[in-house]
Order: C-alpha cells, then sequence, then structure tokens
C-alpha cells in the first residue's frame, strides 16, 4: 500500500496544539509545564547525578549559572510553538513482528516494545524553528549560552512529548486499555530511515514544518517523531 492509500484511508490526521502557562491565554488548548531547570542542568551536562554543577560548593559560580539559565529562559519562551499532529493506527502482527502502516525493518526493539498491542499512536511533536534561530545565533557569540538553548530545547521538547503521551495514556484509559512507553525511530534497531514515511504519513511538511535533511535528521532540530502503543489492561 502506498503512501497515498494510507494517508487516505483509516484515522484522520489531527493537530493539537498546546500553550505555556505562563501566557494568560485561553485558547482551549492544553498547557505545557513550566521549564524544569533541573532537567535543563541534566540535557546540558551540568550536573553530577542530581547534583548542579559546578561542584565544590562554589556557590557564586553556581548562582550565576542558574542566572545565565534563567535569562535564556525569558528569551527563549516567546519564540517557542508546541504541536503534535498525531493519527491513530491499528497494530497487526504477522510471525511476531508488528505490521505498521510504516516500514519497521523487521525491528525486534520495537516488536518488543509493543507486545500485545493491537492499536497505537503515530506522532511528530517540535517546538518550532525560533529554538533553532537562538541556538545559531549564540553558537557564533556564546558558547556557553548556545550550551543552554541547547538543553532548553531538550527539555521543551521532552515536556511536549511527555504533555502529549500523557493526554493519550487518558483518552486510552476511558476505552479500557493502556499505553507502553514510546518508541522513536533511530532507537535500538529501527533505522533512521523510517522517518521518511513516518513524516509523510502524518503530512509533518505541512501541518507542523518538520523537514528532513539527506540524513533523515529534522528540521526544526527540537523535534520528536515517535509511536505510542495501547494494549487491554
Amino acid at each position: 500500500m502506498s503512501v497515498q492509500d494510507i494517508m487516505s484511508a483509516g484515522s484522520p490526521i489531527q493537530l493539537k496544539i498546546y500553550r505555556r502557562e505562563q501566557d494568560g491565554t485561553d485558547r482551549g488548548s492544553s498547557v505545557i509545564p513550566g521549564v524544569s531547570v533541573s532537567e535543563v542542568m541534566r540535557y546540558g551536562g551540568m550536573m553530577t547525578s542530581r547534583t548542579p554543577l559546578p561542584p565544590g560548593g562554589d556557590d557564586e559560580a553556581a548562582a550565576d549559572v542558574r542566572a545565565l539559565i534563567d535569562e535564556c529562559v525569558s528569551e527563549v519562551l516567546p519564540v517557542l510553538t508546541y504541536k503534535v499532529c498525531y493519527r491513530y493506527i491499528p497494530v497487526e502482527w504477522e510471525e511476531g513482528l508488528p505490521v505498521l502502516p510504516f516500514e519497521t525493518y523487521g525491528s525486534r526493539n520495537l516488536a518488543h516494545n509493543l507486545a500485545g498491542c493491537s492499536e497505537g499512536v503515530m506522532f511528530a511533536a517540535t517546538v518550532g524553528v525560533g529554538m533553532d534561530r537562538l541556538i545559531q545565533k549564540y553558537e557564533r557569540i556564546s558558547p556557553s549560552r548556545a550550551l543552554i538553548m541547547q538543553a532548553l530545547g531538550a527539555e521543551r521538547v521532552e515536556a511536549l512529548c511527555d504533555t502529549f503521551n500523557a493526554d493519550i495514556t487518558a483518552e486510552a484509559a476511558g476505552r479500557g486499555l493502556v499505553t507502553v512507553p514510546r518508541f522513536s525511530p533511530g532507537y535500538g534497531d529501527l533505522p533512521l530511515e523510517v522517518q521518511k514515511e513516518f513524516t509523510a504519513l502524518l503530512d509533518c511538511a505541512h501541518l507542523i514544518g518538520i523537514n528532513l535533511n539527506e540524513s533523515m535528521l529534522m528540521s526544526p532540530s527540537k523535534s520528536v517523531t515517535a509511536v505510542i502503543g495501547m494494549k487491554r489492561g
């Protein structure tokens, strides 16, 4: 079945736009939680276990790092957009492997993740191109801010995915289903080549502005694709 056939059949593509809790608006959209500074530090390599760097009780240096993070957060938040496109899909099985609308390349890791699932949701999420522009700006003039911007982008897109995942889990629970952890192209033995079909099936370029380069990496860079399986609880 071609991509066009799959897109014209079954569940339609849906778009979900989230807002940040600080914006004070009410547009009927779900809310993304505020920035977790500890997660930003973790993504930026600024933590040892759960202890913020720099170590050794250097309170002044730690305060400087925190102040820089706060400045970056203030600059980042206004330029972010939180968008997810998704569609519900059947999960069929053949010789112990899932049969999905996209090529799975015989991934055993994906099969293990989806064990027991009969349906799922494939989705793509992004915080938009504004994040990339800030990263590129500071890569030229301030490596420390660029590092924090990279970490902030990772924290924000994960917060978006977690919020969407929670929405899907709640919806599934209403139908007597439970969800399994999301699984992304490029993880384990599921190759990044999956991205090409995946993003086409979700019409990502048109709906949320995600495009692929020749290496199957996404632009905007702070974007995620994944499938969430659902099964009887």
